[in-house]
């Protein structure tokens, strides 16, 4: 099936995607986010999500249907994200999956969402299909990670990880330190840039020595630490200049930490992501993940890609946060390879392997 109409279910976090492809073609990207219910907890909590999940499936799927402009009848296949990813989310998106694709009598696709953060440039309509061999730098609340992509469906090597908090999580942790609201990323960036503080005045980027976890020389050197991240030292480094200032009684100036905790997440990622592409000589780097949306980051990626001569790819903001159209991508690229579906007796995998594209 060369042109195969697939709908995609994303549920890992806390967005609600369901997408729906025509072959290569991106007929339409639903969403609905739950973030503005974990505001008041500083962070997403799973339980929340999962309910959230509950209450928008239904009309989400019915949504994307009306806006693609077709039935479900219509679909030739059903593709879910089956993991990773916080685990009652993932067991909503999987069951209205399972329900949805044996109601129609239709194949059901149990896909990576690694992976399919990957995919996702296979429909982008601002480029002409996904560029292999490449780097992928992914970056969310729950995910920090680097990739080797041969062939997103078989052929993903996972370089490198976070060992403690992704950095998305390290951003929200901080900001709730720094008195910032959730999501911290995008907080934090306003405050780096003083837009908080009613000044707009950038923060001093080395105004407070912030510390690059595992990117020390021995660190570099280290086959088991040369591409993994620790961002659990940066939040206590800004505990500590918080704590000082408070029992100094000295002025804080929250732009300053905000800019220097963000730099030094920025660094390590751009610093390490260049590593693994020098080391595998590929040279070219695609970043996804909501912090994606972080524009330090992408100003800084840019830049040194460019200084070493690797193109970057960045997909349109909309396709790199969680959604329903890169599962879609995937799932059409496994049918139009011939490859045949899940088993409907899988289960989610919340910690499920990025080799695993397919379970």
């Amino acid at each position: 099936m060369s042109e195969p109409l697939v709908l995609g279910i994303e549920s890992s976090c806390d967005e609600t995607g369901v997408g729906i492809v025509r072959g290569r073609k991106l007929l339409t990207n639903t969403v609905s986010s739950s973030m503005d219910e974990h505001v008041r907890f500083g962070g997403v909590v799973p339980e929340v999500a999962s309910r959230a999940h509950v209450q928008a499936i239904g009309p989400a799927i019915a949504s994307a249907c009306e806006t693609a402009e077709v039935e479900l009848s219509d679909i030739d296949a059903v593709a879910v994200t089956a993991g990773p990813g916080l685990s009652g989310a993932l067991m909503v998106g999987v069951g209205a999956a399972k329900g949805l694709a044996a109601a129609l009598n239709k194949p059901l696709y149990g896909v990576n969402h690694l992976a399919a953060h990957v995919a996702v440039d296979l429909v982008a309509e601002d480029i002409d299909g996904l560029t292999t061999p490449t780097i992928a730098l992914l970056v969310s609340g729950g995910h920090t990670e680097i990739l080797r992509i041969g062939d997103v469906v078989d052929d993903i090597e996972l370089l490198g990880a976070t060992i403690d908090d992704a950095a998305g999580e390290a951003f929200d942790k901080t900001a709730r330190l720094l008195g910032l609201n959730y999501p911290g990323g995008p907080n934090i960036s306003k405050a780096a840039l003083g837009l908080l503080d009613g000044t707009g005045i950038p923060g001093d980027r080395n105004a407070v020595k912030f510390p690059r976890g595992l990117a020390k020389k021995q660190d570099l050197r280290d086959p088991e630490r040369r591409y993994n991240f620790s961002f659990s030292g940066l939040k206590t480094a800004a505990l500590r200049e918080v704590t000082k200032a408070e029992t100094l009684g000295a002025d804080l100036r929250v732009a300053d930490i905000a800019a220097g905790f963000e730099d030094a997440v920025v660094d390590v990622l751009v610093t390490k992501t260049l590593l693994a592409a020098a080391d595998t000589g590929i040279n070219h780097v695609v970043l996804g993940g909501g912090v994606a949306a972080n524009t330090h980051l992408r100003e800084v990626l840019a830049e040194r890609c460019a200084e070493a001569g690797v193109t970057l790819r960045v997909p349109p903001l909309k396709l790199c946060t969680d959604n329903g159209a890169m599962v879609a991508a995937l799932g059409a690229e496994l049918v139009s390879r011939g490859i045949g579906p899940s088993d409907l007796s899988f289960a989610a995998v919340s910690s499920l392997d990025v080799d695993h594209v397919l379970v």
